[in-house]
């Protein structure tokens, strides 16, 4: 059984067909996406968002108001029952290996070698291994092994 769609049948998608375009019209920027990685390490509050990523609060405002309408974020009350926080959603949660493929790229391509950066770690403490995509196969997926193939509705 497939989710539901994150938006109303109205909406204008960028390219409809395409499910890279319409993820994007959904966390594309990247106020959303380090959002969402904040989510992911822990942060809940309007204040832990606007520290951790330096964002302008009409910015965050927004952005936050969009996770929420697109059901990647959810607000529940604080334990201290005096604020409300932003919890990640099923739909949020599965957006982890688009935040680990982006990292991994960040690691190799974004650094200078030798240059310091965070490392993501398991539970162990150790270093996530390289996230590689595989087919049916178990064989390595790449562009040169994959074509995008539309499906025709009956």
């Amino acid at each position: 059984m497939s989710a539901a769609p994150l938006r109303g049948p109205d909406a204008p998608w960028s390219d409809p067909d395409c499910p890279v375009a319409r993820t994007l019209d959904l966390v594309g920027d990247r106020w959303s996406l380090l959002v969402i990685r904040d989510a992911m390490d822990g942060a809940a509050s309007f204040t832990e968002f606007q520290r951790r990523t330096g964002i302008a609060r009409n910015i965050l405002t927004d952005r936050l108001r969009k996770l929420l309408a697109h059901g990647l974020l959810a607000q529940r009350t604080a334990q201290s029952g005096r604020r409300q926080e932003y919890v990640l959603t099923d739909a949020g949660r599965a957006l982890f290996p688009v935040i680990l493929t982006l990292r991994q790229w960040g690691e190799r391509h974004a650094f200078a070698p030798g240059e310091a950066h965070s490392v993501l770690v398991d539970r162990h403490g150790e270093p996530v291994p390289d996230f590689t995509p595989i087919g049916t196969d178990g064989a390595p997926l790449s562009t040169d092994t994959t074509h995008v193939q539309k499906i025709r509705q009956a």
